[in-house]
């Protein structure tokens, strides 16, 4: 497994009547995710193109290890079990290791 950071890049892309209860739920997030050990960084932003809301989360681990730890606790589950409902669109996620 790498010793490298790793950088995750998502984006939400709530239906229009869910951008509130998104919001609620990706800030959940942000709170629960910055006390865990190895994170770095996770920031919420929101966009809005055309009348429409889209959140962007940049978020940063120490290693491979630090982001499967993430996925493997309870608010990232209870996450993934609520956030699909409120989506028009699949979460664009992509997972990036630093190159420079």
């Amino acid at each position: 497994m790498s010793d490298e950071t790793v950088t995750v890049f998502a984006s939400f892309v709530p239906g229009e009547a869910n951008v509130e209860a998104a919001a609620a739920v990706l800030r959940r997030m942000r709170a629960a995710t910055r006390t865990e050990p190895g994170n770095q960084k996770y920031d919420l932003f929101r966009a809005e193109s055309g009348g429409r809301a889209t959140f962007h989360l940049i978020e940063r681990y120490t290693n491979q290890a630090a982001l499967e730890a993430h996925r493997a606790t309870d608010h990232y589950r209870a996450y993934r079990a609520e956030i699909p409902d409120l989506l028009d669109e699949p979460i664009g996620v992509i997972v990036l290791t630093e190159v420079d």
